[in-house]
C-alpha cells in the first residue's frame, strides 16, 4: 500500500503530496486520492469504495459512524485488519471530537471573562457564540428575529438566510483583521492566543464606533494598568515564596543599542517569575556590582524567603558568592545545572572519537541547507520534514539534529543513491561528494548510534533541570549518578572506553553540582535514600548534610542539633509516619518530594522545614537566559528607542503571562519537549551562515 501511494504521489504536485499523502492523519493508512487535483475525493483501499468529503469522511466510512458515510465492508482485507482499522479510525474521530469540545468550552470561558460596560440600551442583539448582547450594526437591517408563529418551512428559510448573512459579515471583519496583520508583520499564530480572542470579544461587545487606543495610551496608562494586573496574578507565588522559600536568578544581556541590561528572576515551587531588569551600561559587571544587585533583590523579596541564588560559573559570579556569604551566611549560592551539563557535553563532544562524527554531521547539514535544490531534494525524501532542530542550547541542537539524522537514516541513504540527488550540480562539488560519502559510510552511522547512546543519559538530566515541570534540586545529583552508570553501560562497561568520558563528567561536576545543598537534597529525597540506605553512610554526603544544616539554621544551635542529631536518625530508620504504607509514593519518580515531607515529616519539624524548602528549589538558572528572547521580541529594530523602564514593564508583562500560561499547560499535561526552541539561534552550527 505504501509503495502504491509513493508511486501515485510521485507524479502529483508537491503541494498535494505534502498536504495529503504525507499527513500524519491515520485515515491515509487506509485511503488514497482518486484524483490528485481533487483533494476531497478519496478511495478506501479496504473495499475500493470511492467517496467525497476527504479523509474525515473516509474515517467515518471505516469506523462505520455518521449518517453520511456508507459502512466499510472490508472486502479487500481480513476481518482482523478491518477491526483494527475501525478501532484506529474511531479513536481518531473521538479524539478530534474531544478536542473540538474542549476548544469550544475554552472559547466560551474566554468570552465569559470579557465584560464591557454599556451606556444606553436601544437596539441590542445576542452575538453568535456569546451570551452578551451588542448594538445592532448596519447589516442587521437585512436580518430579523425568527417568528415562533411562522411555519416550519418559513422558519428554516429565515434561519438559512441569517446564517449566510452572519458568515458574510464575519468574513468582512476577518479581512480587516488580516489586512492589519499582514501590513504590520504580525505572526500568524498570534490569532491562536487567548488575549487575541478576548480582544475580539470585547470589541464585539462594545459594538460599532469604538475608538482604538492611541500610541500614548498604550505606552502610558494602559501599560501601567496591565503591569499592575500581571503583578496581581502573581500573588499566589508570593504566598508560595513565603511558605517554602525561593531562588534568585540573574544574568546579563546587551540590547540592540548595545546597552547592558541585568535581569533578575525568582523561582519557587509554583514556577518562575520575572522581577526586574536594570541598565548597567555605565559600570563593569564586577563581583561587587553583581553582589549589590542580588542583595537588593533579596532585600526586596525578604531575606527569610530566599534560600539560594543560582548563576553560571563566571568568575565575577563566584566573587559575588563570597561577598554574599559574608553578609548573608544563611543563603546558598549554587551553580546552574544546565550550564554545568552543557560543559560536560561540550567536553565529551570535543573528544576525538566523537568530534570527528559530529563535524561530519554538521558538514552534511550545512551542505544540504546551503543549497535550495539539495534542501528541496532532502525534504522530498523525508516527506517535508527537517533534520535540523533548534534547541535551547547549542549542544541540545547538536543532539536533537543527530537524533533526527539517525531516525531518517533509511530515507537519507535512499536519497544519496537516487538519480534525483545525483543529477544536482551542487552534489558534484567536493563538499557534495563528501556529503554523499558520509551518508553511505557504515562507520558514520555506527558512530552516530554510539554518540547518541553516550549523550542520551546526560540529555535526560538536561530535560529535568531545564524545565519547570517540577523542582529539580532533589533529583539532579541522583540523576547524574544514574547517567554515569548508563554511560558506562553504553561503552560496554569497559574501563578503557569509559574512563575519559566519566572523568569529564566528574571534573565538571566537582564544586558545582556536588555542593552541600545538592548532597542534602539527594539525601533527603527518599526516592534515592530509601532505595539505597547505604547513602546515609557515605562520608561525602553526611559531611555535606552537616554543612548544609549549619548554613540553613545559621546561628540556631538548637535547630541544628534537632535536625542533624535527632531527626535525621528517625528519617533514616523510617520511624513514625515515615513507616506508613502510603509513604511508599516516593518509589514513583514523578512524585513531589516536598509534598511528601509536608505529609509524613510531621514528627521531625526541623528536618521537615529544611526538606520542604530545599526540595522545592530549582537547580538551574537557564530560564533566566531564555528570558533574553523575550527582550529580543520586545526590543526589535523598529522599537529600539524604548526606555529601560518601559522595556522592563513590557517584558514583565509578556514573560510572566507566558509563564502563567505555561504552568497551566503543565498542570493540564499539555507540555512539550523543554529542549526544543522556537527560534533558530542555537541551531546555527548546523546550518550555513548568511
Amino acid at each position: 500500500m505504501r509503495e502504491g501511494q509513493s508511486k501515485e504521489t510521485a507524479s502529483a504536485p508537491e503541494g498535494v503530496s505534502v498536504l495529503r499523502r504525507n499527513s500524519d492523519d491515520v485515515g491515509w493508512e487506509y485511503g488514497v486520492l482518486v484524483d490528485i487535483n481533487n483533494k476531497d475525493k478519496v478511495k478506501c483501499i479496504l473495499c475500493d469504495k470511492q467517496m467525497c468529503g476527504g479523509v474525515y469522511r473516509l474515517k467515518q466510512h471505516i469506523a462505520q459512524e455518521g449518517k453520511n458515510a456508507k459502512k466499510c465492508q472490508g472486502m479487500k482485507t481480513t476481518k482482523e485488519k478491518l477491526l483494527e482499522a475501525q478501532e484506529k479510525c474511531k479513536k481518531a474521530l473521538d479524539g478530534a471530537k474531544r478536542k473540538r469540545e474542549v476548544k469550544t468550552v475554552r472559547e466560551l470561558e474566554l468570552r465569559e471573562e470579557v465584560h464591557v460596560s454599556r451606556v444606553g440600551g436601544s437596539e441590542e442583539v445576542t452575538c453568535v457564540g456569546s451570551s452578551e448582547p451588542h448594538k445592532l450594526g448596519p447589516m442587521d437591517k437585512w436580518t430579523k428575529a425568527i417568528d415562533p408563529t411562522t411555519t416550519k418551512s418559513e422558519s428554516l428559510t429565515q434561519q438559512r438566510l441569517n446564517r449566510e448573512l452572519w458568515k458574510e459579515r464575519l468574513h468582512e471583519v476577518h479581512k480587516y483583521i488580516a489586512r492589519w496583520a499582514f501590513n504590520h508583520a504580525i505572526s500568524f499564530n498570534a490569532c491562536d492566543n487567548d488575549e487575541f480572542k478576548q480582544m475580539c470579544e470585547a470589541i464585539g461587545q462594545f459594538g460599532p464606533g469604538i475608538e482604538p487606543p492611541t500610541m500614548f495610551d498604550l505606552r502610558g496608562r494602559l501599560l501601567e494598568e496591565e503591569y499592575a494586573r500581571t503583578k496581581s496574578l502573581l500573588q499566589e507565588r508570593e504566598a508560595e515564596k513565603m511558605k517554602n522559600g525561593c531562588s534568585i536568578m540573574t544574568d546579563a544581556w546587551s540590547d540592540k543599542k548595545r546597552r547592558s541590561v541585568m535581569n533578575v528572576r525568582t523561582n519557587c515551587a509554583d514556577g518562575t517569575s520575572f522581577i526586574s531588569s536594570k541598565e548597567m551600561s555605565d559600570v563593569s559587571h564586577t563581583s561587587e556590582v553583581i553582589f549589590e544587585l542580588v542583595d537588593k533583590a533579596i532585600e526586596d523579596i525578604g531575606p527569610d524567603d530566599v534560600v539560594q541564588v543560582v548563576t553560571d560559573n563566571a568568575s565575577n559570579n563566584m566573587g559575588a558568592k563570597k561577598l554574599l556569604h559574608v553578609k548573608r551566611p544563611h543563603i546558598f549560592w549554587t551553580s546552574c545545572a544546565t550550564h554545568t551539563i552543557n560543559l560536560m557535553l561540550q567536553g565529551i563532544g570535543n573528544m576525538p572519537r566523537f568530534k570527528k562524527m559530529i563535524d561530519q554531521a554538521k558538514a552534511f547539514t550545512i551542505f544540504v541547507y546551503g543549497h535550495t535544490r539539495t534542501l528541496e531534494c532532502m525534504r522530498y525524501f523525508i516527506e517535508g520534514k527537517e533534520i535540523v532542530r533548534p534547541g535551547v542550547t547549542r549542544f541540545a541542537s547538536n543532539y536533537l539534529t543527530l537524533d533526527n539524522i539517525q531516525e531518517k537514516k533509511d530515507q537519507l541513504r535512499k536519497m544519496v543513491v537516487h538519480s534525483r540527488w545525483n543529477s544536482l550540480k551542487d552534489v558534484k562539488s567536493k563538499k557534495g561528494k563528501n556529503a554523499t560519502t558520509t551518508i553511505l559510510n557504515p562507520t558514520f552511522w555506527k558512530d552516530v548510534k554510539l554518540t547518541l547512546a553516550v549523550f542520551a543519559p546526560l540529555f535526560k538530566v538536561l530535560r529535568l533541570v531545564d524545565g519547570d515541570v517540577k523542582p529539580s534540586m532533589g533529583f539532579v545529583y541522583g540523576e547524574i549518578l544514574k547517567a554515569k552508570r548508563h554511560v558506562k553501560e553504553a561503552l560496554g562497561n569497559v574501563e578503557n572506553r569509559f574512563k575519559d568520558v566519566v572523568a569529564i563528567i566528574d571534573k565538571k561536576m566537582a564544586g558545582r553540582l556536588d555542593s552541600p545543598l545538592h548532597l542534602t537534597a539527594y539525601l533527603l529525597n527518599p526516592h534515592y535514600s530509601y532505595a539505597d540506605p547505604s547513602i546515609f553512610g557515605v562520608p561525602k554526603i553526611t559531611e555535606g548534610f552537616i554543612n548544609c544544616v549549619e548554613t540553613f539554621y545559621y546561628h540556631d544551635d538548637e535547630m541544628q542539633e534537632q535536625a542533624a542529631n535527632i531527626e535525621l536518625q528517625k528519617f533514616q530508620n523510617r520511624e513514625g509516619p515515615f513507616s506508613k504504607k502510603l509513604a511508599r509514593t516516593f518509589e514513583n519518580f514523578d512524585y513531589n518530594p516536598a509534598s511528601w515531607w509536608r505529609l509524613y515529616g510531621t514528627e521531625t519539624p526541623a528536618l521537615q522545614k529544611m526538606a520542604t524548602k530545599i526540595l522545592s528549589l530549582t537547580a538551574s538558572s537557564s530560564g533566566c537566559e531564555r528570558n533574553w528572547s523575550g527582550f529580543d521580541g520586545v526590543h526589535t529594530k523598529k522599537r529600539n528607542r524604548l526606555t529601560t523602564d518601559r522595556l522592563n514593564k513590557l517584558v514583565y508583562i509578556q514573560f510572566n503571562n507566558r509563564l502563567i500560561n505555561k504552568r497551566a499547560k503543565i498542570k493540564s499535561k499539555k507540555i512539550t519537549d523543554v529542549l526544543l526552541s522556537s527560534g533558530t539561534t542555537e541551531a546555527q552550527e548546523c546550518v550555513p551562515s548568511v
